[in-house]
């Protein structure tokens, strides 16, 4: 990275190098969230921290501009950076084992 020789530049050089920094900055952060948005969708299982430092658990109902509405089993709803928030592995059914569904037989069925 080139070496800028702040000392040199006039407080107009100063503010317009600034302001193409948070542009660029700006930039940046929106390809991420849109990179991040495309990987989720509604409907998915999700994880995410909140503020607190507590791991949040929950499905998504909506997709915003930057965020998406997370819906938790308490019933609380989290508008969440999608940059935050992880996928949950679902657990399909070939890896919960031999499950057998079991129907009594004809003769112990209620008609």
């Amino acid at each position: 990275m080139k070496n800028i020789d702040l000392e040199n530049l006039t407080e107009a050089e100063l503010i317009a190098l600034h302001d193409a920094v948070i542009d660029r900055l700006h930039a940046l952060h929106r390809v991420k969230t849109a990179k991040a948005l495309s990987t989720l969708s509604i409907g998915q299982r999700v994880s995410f921290t909140d503020n607190s430092g507590d791991k949040q658990y929950g499905i998504i109902i909506r997709r915003n501009r930057k965020t998406m509405t997370v819906h938790s089993p308490n019933g609380r709803q989290w508008n969440v950076s999608p940059q935050l928030m992880s996928p949950e592995i679902e657990v399909r059914n070939a890896d919960r084992g031999n499950i057998v569904s079991f129907k009594p037989p004809q003769s112990e069925r209620k008609p």
